[in-house]
């Protein structure tokens, strides 16, 4: 089993230009901020995860790869090692998302980790596959009025457009947090809709593009997901209150975290960024074979 994670510093001097050349969006902060949790993750890997063979970081280019990375235990994967080069740069994740198949020595089982999302206690092999099948919660819905719910939606209903099922007012949403993915799977729905993929893909997030939900919404329709939840704490930063974030990241209560960050203050998200750092340090102060 491998662990793919995307990752995007935004404070990059080399993306910035990159972004500004090509766009014309202003930079949204809380997408592309570096809270400087990355290391954390590489940390709860190793320990909570020693079965874990391989882990591949997808960055835009060289100047988003953390100088302390051991790049012996890393294996530094370039946008343009598996995305079509008419669509890059790109600076929206959908895109990036509908090709980590294609990262060269991928594992046939894998999880893919956006880096907000942290494992913070012992994990088993069996917490995410279990006889060849991918485990995590599954829910439908029937509304999507932001754009995010509009992406799930156009994933779920291609996906039954690739099993040769009729669309229904319904649409699937897998649980926010690490997704279990199989390779030959993805490669199989990316070969039956490969014109509607590259029809989605646009250089920063629209309402027609896809995600990475078009597989695990595939996979579950063929029976290929055991719908149960993983256990997870989602704390949004712009809710959450220092102690209870400080309390749950020294003392996990769940296997896994997602720690969402949305618009802040200045003042707020120092604050924030210094109370989670410190915890994370308290939790795995121990530097992973995956750092120099």
């Amino acid at each position: 089993m491998d662990v793919v994670i995307t990752y995007v510093n935004g404070l990059d001097p080399v993306w910035q230009k990159s972004y500004e050349k090509y766009t014309n969006t202003p930079i949204l902060e809380k997408r592309f901020r570096d809270w400087g949790t990355l290391k954390y993750l590489f940390r709860g890997i190793e320990k909570n995860m020693p079965f874990i063979r391989k882990v591949h970081l997808v960055v835009s280019g060289e100047s988003q790869v953390p100088e302390w990375v051991n790049r012996d235990e890393v294996n530094v994967v370039l946008h343009s090692d598996i995305i079509p080069a008419e669509y890059l740069p790109t600076f929206n994740c959908n895109p990036i998302e509908m090709h980590l198949h294609r990262i060269k020595d991928l594992d046939e089982e894998y999880l893919y980790f956006n880096d907000d999302m942290f494992p913070m206690r012992a994990c088993k092999p069996t917490d995410f596959f279990r006889d060849g099948k991918g485990v995590i919660g599954m829910t439908y819905h029937l509304f999507a009025m932001d754009m995010f719910k509009k992406i799930c939606r156009n994933s779920s209903h291609t996906a039954r457009r690739a099993l040769g099922r009729c669309t229904t007012p319904l649409f699937l949403r897998p649980q926010h947090i690490c997704s279990p993915m199989l390779k030959s799977v993805c490669e199989e729905v990316y070969a039956k809709v490969e014109p509607e993929i590259r029809a989605s893909i646009s250089r920063t997030r629209t309402g027609e593009n896809l995600n990475q939900y078009l597989f695990l919404d595939y996979m579950y329709l063929k029976g290929l997901i055991i719908p149960k939840r993983i256990s997870k704490k989602h704390f949004s930063v712009g809710v959450t209150s220092v102690s209870k974030l400080r309390s749950f990241v020294t003392r996990p209560t769940h296997t896994m975290a997602c720690i969402n960050d949305v618009q802040l203050s200045e003042e707020r998200y120092v604050e924030l960024n210094r109370v989670l750092l410190e915890s994370f340090e308290e939790l795995l102060p121990a530097k992973s074979k995956f750092e120099k």
